[in-house]
This record gives structure tokens, C-alpha cells and sequence, in this order.
């Protein structure tokens, strides 16, 4: 729900926390952390290295989950990552060790779930609210039961941004009543932007081998961005939605946020699938791959032709500029023709189109309420039961955030035909009139641009600043995204988008992978504690 309303005009925008420790309180943890990553631990490995290691008897399930267990104990203390451990975690892997020689995709490999994905186990799902701590899933979530048929180990689930960044009307980033605030490993007192805030933390900080987020408009690509990892935001339908807490149904996706281009099209193979949950998956029918790596090519940027969309995409922080800059010529370089400029025709009505208000309005109200009327468990049955939760458990609740989010999506109020009119005009202007005409037009493989500036500092009392971002187009259409790291400034990572039309992920995965390979940008966190410069 990462879109909010703006109070007053309910204007739509792209996007819809807690005292840091002192320098010296980090310290002890900033030395085991840097002792990890410069000797080369798993954590830094990626999914096929950690699967030879385990084809050679040198590592099983069990010594990879406890070392990822681990470095949770030891480092997201500071990060505020994870809000929950999985108790069975050891056990799962120690059942996968006693079925013999690794053969799964992902067996063995700890991945991390953001608080919205349903687990029929002893883990909540509570979207980051104590009004859903007695919520009890009937069945794990389509892409939690597809993930452990890969052989992949639950190893627990990621703090948000409260109700997807749906709660305020205000940017809290990775706030939420349950979880606290999750920290940028970079930077300790930075933001890790929303909403997927403690996956994105979370890969980044090396607590898992990859994570699971949810997108609306700009959820995956934006703290990826920000934690310097990778993160894929699908086509809405390629990966089913079942028993994942809704937010827009016409916009929201689920997909990977992992370290590498590689480990990201590995866990989309898994995840992509018809979900007879989510009748959204039908129209995948006929795209979906199960192998994603086999499109990844280190020369695949040669011949591609790239398009950058200079309106409304570039021009609001200089940073960011300057590092897009710097990633279009190493496409060049790589052999990509550049066409520059090659802008979305409909850009700047994208950004502020009153059709995006009703379609969001309507579709969180319905889906909402319809979700938490048929949730099993002890929990507020409907949106208005939500809200007076939260007032009678205002000092924790609210103490930071207001909830004038949740109360502008209780108030407004369309009719169907106005909804349906709002949608059409949505897809049409990010379609038909946007991607895909700018695509055609230029005879594009795909669109690249900075994802978002460098994190802003967190601000509790406030409110975080955004300056802009580019997870719009894409999200209105449900079109697919990719974000890649890209550079620093003054050790903030930015990352680059690479965007595309319907079902292009093999398109735009080798073109990121190709850029990934060129670029080698990524570098393991610091965890820099807060200070008075920038």
C-alpha cells in the first residue's frame, strides 16, 4: 500500500523509527560485522556457490541456517530487520539434511518473508500491526508453500512499514507498532525506505541468502535502492498473490530482493506460477519460466537498445543524476545504444493523477475488509474495527504515526462505475498511452533511470523526506521493474531501474545482469553509526 493519499488534495504519490544508538554503542557490533564480510562468510555467497558447497559435503542445511540465525543475534540489533525468527527454523533444515543429496532449487537456503506473507506455523503475519497479532492462517501463502517445495528454509519475517506504508499519510519508512524501526545498514540513522524496508535491510545486511517483498508503487525497487541489493518487481500475474495481505489488487506484486541479479532470477523461477488464489495469474499463462538464470548473459547489454526518460524521472536529486550518469555510460560502454531522451509521453499526469486516488480508494477498502472478515483468529473483522484498535491502543499505535492514511481510505467512497472509468484511465495512460507507446515508438527493449535518491535521515517526530522515484509508470500499469545498484553518495547507495512492458522479465533481468557484471557497484554494509554531518 505503498501509494498514499495526500492530506488535503488526496493527491496520489509515490509513496502512500526509534533513538539510534550512539557510535559507541554500535561499536562492538561493527567489528564482527566488517570480521564477516572481509573473510569472505557465507552470507556473502550467492545461491549457486552455497549449493556446490553443499554438493560437496562441505556445508549442509543446518550449519547454514544457524550461521544465518546467527548474524541475526549479533547484527540486526542494530538493523531492526527481522521481527520475528522462525523456532522451527533448525528443525526444517535438519529434515532437509536427512532426505540425502541436495536436489531442490533452494534447499537449504534461508530466505526471509515480509510481515504481509501468510505462514500456517508458529510465526505471526500481522503486516506490522499488534491488531493482527491473533491472526492464525489457515495455509501457508502461495509463494511461502512454493518457496519451502524448493527446499527453501523459513527462517522467519521482515519488519515494514505498517500496513505497507498504508497507515500514514506521512513517510515513516520501516515504522511499524510491532517491529519498531528498521535501520539502513549503510547508515545507521538513514532511512531504508518503504515498504519492504526489512527485506531489502535485511538481504543487504547478509541475514538471509535472499527475501521475499510486495510492491503497490515503489515497495521492492525503492529499498532495494536504498540497501544497495537487487529487487524485481513482476508483472502483476506473474507471481501468484493467495494469502499475502492485500493492499491494491491491481497493482500489487510479490517478487525477490536478493544481493545479486543472478540469486533474484534463481528465487523468481520459484516463486512465478498460476496461484488458484489469485485468478490475476491466469493471463501469465504462456510467461512464466521456471528458470530465469538462463536468460542471464554477460554480454547481454550488446545490441539492446535503451531508452532514458529525462521528464519527471530525472531532475529531482543531483546525486541520483549524477550516478545514472555514470551507469548509461557504462551501458554504452557495454554496448546498449542509448536513446536519450525518450520520454514516457504521459509522465507528469502519471504523478499526479486523480484516477490513481479512486482506484486506490476503492480497492483497499474492499480488499481489506474482505481479507480480515474471513482471516481466521482473534482480530478486528473490517476496517473500521482496525481503526478503533488503533485508538485504544494509541501509545503504542500511534505514538509516532497517525493513521490518516487508514481513515482517508474509510471516507472516501466511489461507486463501481467510477472505479472502473479510474482503472481504464490508469491503464490506459501507463500502457497503452506510456511504457508502451515510449517502447514502440523508439523501438525500445526497455527504459532506465535512477530508481530513487539517496536515503533520506529518519525522522520519527516528522516524517521522513522523498524527493521522487520512478516506480509510477510501472505500478500503475503492472508492468515489471528491476532495481540494480548503481553507486554512492558519500556511501548512500542509489540504484538504476531498468523498466519494461508486460512479461519482459527475461528482457530486463539480462539487461540488468549484463549491467550488474559491467558496473560491479555492490559492497557489503559498514553499519555507520548516526553523526552530525550528512
Amino acid at each position: 500500500m505503498t501509494e498514499r493519499l495526500r492530506a488535503g488534495r488526496f493527491t496520489a504519490t509515490r509513496r502512500s523509527v526509534l533513538a539510534l544508538g550512539t557510535a559507541a554503542a554500535a561499536a562492538p557490533w561493527l567489528g564482527k560485522a566488517r570480521t564477516g564480510a572481509a573473510a569472505g562468510g557465507w552470507e556473502e555467497l550467492g545461491i549457486a556457490e552455497l549449493r556446490r558447497l553443499m554438493d560437496g559435503g562441505q556445508l549442509n542445511a543446518e550449519r547454514l541456517t544457524r550461521h544465518f540465525l546467527d548474524r541475526i543475534k549479533r547484527i540486526d540489533p542494530l538493523v531492526k530487520a527481522v521481527i520475528e525468527v522462525n523456532p522451527d527454523a533448525l528443525e526444517e533444515a535438519r529434515r532437509l539434511d536427512a532426505g540425502g543429496r541436495p536436489r531442490l532449487p533452494l534447499h537449504g537456503m534461508p530466505v526471509l518473508l515480509k510481515d504481509l506473507v501468510e505462514t500456517a506455523d508458529r510465526m505471526r503475519t500481522t503486516a506490522g500491526s499488534l491488531a493482527l497479532e491473533g491472526l492464525r492462517p489457515a495455509r501457508d501463502a502461495t509463494v511461502a508453500a512454493r518457496l519451502r517445495a524448493a527446499g527453501a528454509i523459513i527462517l522467519g519475517k521482515t519488519n515494514l512499514s505498517e500496513w505497507a506504508g498504508g497507515m500514514s499519510l506521512t513517510h515513516h519508512a520501516g515504522w511499524s507498532a510491532r517491529g519498531g524501526q528498521t535501520r539502513n545498514p549503510y547508515k545507521l540513522d538513514r532511512s531504508p525506505n518503504e515498504s519492504s524496508s526489512g527485506s531489502a535491510a535485511a538481504a543487504a545486511a547478509g541475514l538471509c541468502v535472499a527475501a521475499i517483498g510486495t510492491e503497490t508503487n515503489g515497495s521492492i525497487i525503492d529499498p532495494s535502492s536504498a540497501n544497495c541489493v537487487v529487487g524485481v518487481k513482476p508483472t502483476v500475474g506473474l507471481v501468484g498473490r493467495g494469502g499475502v495481505i492485500p493492499g491494491v489488487p491491481s497493482q500489487d506484486s510479490v517478487g525477490p530482493i536478493a544481493r545479486t541479479v543472478r540469486d533474484a532470477a534463481t528465487m523468481l523461477g520459484v516463486l512465478a506460477g498460476v496461484d488458484d488464489r489469485d485468478p490475476a495469474t491466469e493471463a501469465g499463462r504462456g510467461h512464466f519460466h521456471r528458470d530465469y538464470t538462463r536468460f542471464l548473459d554477460p554480454d547481454g547489454l550488446r545490441g539492446a537498445r535503451i531508452g532514458v526518460p529525462r521528464t519527471v524521472y530525472f531532475g529531482y536529486d543531483h546525486h541520483a543524476d549524477e550516478i545514472a550518469e555514470q551507469a548509461i555510460a557504462t551501458l554504452r560502454k557495454a554496448g546498449a545504444t542509448i536513446v536519450d531522451p525518450a520520454d514516457i509521453p504521459t509522465a507528469e499526469r502519471l504523478e499526479d493523477l486523480p484516477s490513481s486516488v479512486v482506484v486506490q480508494a476503492y480497492e483497499v477498502k474492499r480488499a481489506l475488509n474482505a481479507y480480515l472478515a474471513a482471516a481466521p483468529g482473534d482480530h478486528p473483522r473490517d476496517l473500521a474495527g482496525l481503526i478503533a484498535f488503533n485508538r485504544a491502543h494509541a501509545d503504542r499505535e500511534l505514538r509516532y504515526v497517525r493513521q490518516d492514511g487508514l481513515e482517508a481510505v474509510r471516507d472516501l467512497d466511489y461507486g463501481e462505475r467510477e472505479y472502473r472509468d479510474a482503472l481504464a484511465a490508469n491503464h490506459r495512460l501507463s500502457r497503452a498511452e506510456g511504457i508502451d507507446a515510449v517502447l514502440r515508438r523508439h523501438r525500445l527493449d526497455a527504459l532506465v533511470m535512477p530508481t530513487t535518491g539517496p536515503p533520506a535521515k529518519i525522522d520519527l517526530i516528522r516524517g521522513d523526506t522523498y524527493g521522487g522515484g520512478a516506480s509510477t509508470p510501472a505500478a500503475l500499469a503492472g508492468y515489471p521493474a528491476i532495481s540494480v545498484p548503481a553507486g554512492f553518495a558519500f556511501g548512500l547507495p542509489v540504484g538504476l531501474t531498468f523498466m519494461g512492458t508486460a512479461w519482459s522479465e527475461p528482457t530486463l533481468l539480462r539487461l540488468a545482469y549484463a549491467y550488474e557484471q559491467a558496473s560491479r557497484v555492490r559492497r557489503p554494509p559498514t553499519y555507520r553509526p548516526a553523526d552530525i554531518g550528512f
